[in-house]
């Protein structure tokens, strides 16, 4: 299956990151604050999909709006919607639906998760750990999550992607 989806995480001021996710249809992008850990965030919502739960949902704190993703597994395809909340202090307990739908797009678990490694790989060999805490402050880099979302790609896409082994850290 050829896929046109792509996803991208790119660190901007101090505290915040733009994200931007498109497929042949649409295009989201948006920014993104520190208030949450976002990227470890997805990372884990990301890697749930290969676990027992058919749903993840991440949030991310657009200050004060929220955008609320959903992934849903259907067999090997993942159906994500993103909703869009106008205050996350009001939201939290909402359900999906009581937002705007403001993207949706239904792609291969597989595709999916190798988009969001790769992300999160660049991130990690533009900025290594330290560039990363510099600017996203409140929150290391997702290291743990990224190794454990990498395992399981890798064993459940038999996916080879190749990881970025060093870091300007070092």
């Amino acid at each position: 299956m050829v896929s046109d989806l792509q996803f991208s995480w790119e660190l901007g001021g101090s505290g915040w990151a733009t994200y931007r996710i498109t497929d042949s249809a649409s295009e989201q992008k948006g920014i993104v604050g520190y208030c949450t850990d976002a990227l470890a965030d997805l990372l884990y919502a990301v890697a749930g999909l290969y676990g027992d739960s058919p749903v993840q949902r991440v949030s991310f704190d657009l200050e004060p709006a929220e955008l609320r993703w959903r992934l849903r597994r259907q067999g090997a395809d993942v159906a994500i919607a993103i909703y869009r909340f106008p205050d996350m202090s009001t939201s939290w307990d909402s359900p999906d639906d009581a937002g705007t739908l403001s993207w949706s797009s239904t792609q291969s678990r597989s595709v999916l998760g190798h988009s969001v490694l790769e992300a999160a790989d660049t991130v990690l060999r533009v900025h290594g750990e330290t560039g990363y805490r510099e600017k996203w402050v409140l929150h290391p880099f997702p290291v743990a999550a990224l190794q454990d979302f990498r395992r399981l790609h890798s064993r459940d896409d038999d996916c080879r992607h190749e990881q970025y082994q060093g870091s300007p850290d070092s």
